[in-house]
């Protein structure tokens, strides 16, 4: 809920401070062959507006797309890790392999998730607890054709979720937007915004209303885009529901 309030003030905030600016250009400012500079105006705006667009779209669908992948990576890795122990069964370590298993889960979401959740790097306790469980069933004796194939489908399983949480934590790690692209995405709303302020015409309540419009709009979209770097936190808030899932699979 206080994400909402924030993003709101700051869309109300913005808009009021957008649609003053423009109050007061339109009240002491210069009004001679102001209408008259709307056509040229409106093409510059057009351009700036237009880049501004496609820049914006670019990083909010890359953004969501990230956040897709994290979710999705969350439940092939606690998915994985079910299907290991599942695949242990039938190994003499099959018991130990569940315990390390469920202990990892454990550590992911008591531990690893919150720190990511607050943009913090994570430790190696995960990493440990995977390598044990690893170890665990490769050195489990196979003594036939099916004791086999079940121990090279739990090392295939556990792979997969060496993987999928590789990818987790490079996604939690992440600096989401560049500050090259914040600098753009920053200067190019202020100037989509301020070209507007520059226009005439015979109504200011119309003129100011839309100035504050395209100002809340475009400050509504760089607070979508900054919630949305962590995709662990933030707006985004992938959770650990694929972990607790697992973890009550593997009791």
């Amino acid at each position: 809920m206080a994400m909402y309030v924030i993003g709101l003030l700051w869309v109300i905030g913005v808009a009021v401070m957008a649609g003053g600016l423009a109050y007061l250009v339109r009240r002491i400012g210069a009004t001679e062959g102001v209408v008259e500079n709307n056509e040229a105006a409106g093409q510059v705006f057009t351009l700036v507006g237009g880049l501004q667009a496609v820049l914006l779209a670019f990083v909010l669908i890359s953004l969501f797309d990230g956040t897709s992948d994290a979710e999705n990576g969350s439940y092939r890795e606690a998915d994985s890790l079910v299907a290991a122990v599942w695949a242990a069964d039938a190994l003499p370590a099959g018991n130990d392999a569940a315990t390390q298993a469920r202990t990892y889960a454990r550590e992911v979401i008591t531990k690893e998730w919150p720190r990511m959740a607050e943009g913090q790097s994570v430790d190696d306790a995960g990493w440990a607890t995977l390598e044990k469980l690893r170890k665990t069933v490769a050195s489990s004796p196979a003594t036939d054709e099916w004791a086999v194939s079940r121990k090279t489908e739990a090392v295939n399983q556990l792979w997969e979720v060496y993987e999928a949480r590789q990818d987790r934590l490079n996604a939690a790690s992440g600096d989401g937007v560049n500050s090259v692209v914040w600098f753009a995405l920053v200067v190019g709303a202020l100037m989509a915004v301020a070209l507007p302020i520059l226009f005439g015409g015979p109504k200011p309540a119309t003129h100011i209303f839309i100035v504050s419009i395209l100002a809340a709009t475009m400050t509504l979209l760089l607070f979508a885009t900054q919630q949305l770097q962590n995709p662990y936190g933030g707006g985004a808030q992938v959770g650990s529901a694929a972990f607790e899932s697992a973890l009550d699979r593997l009791r």
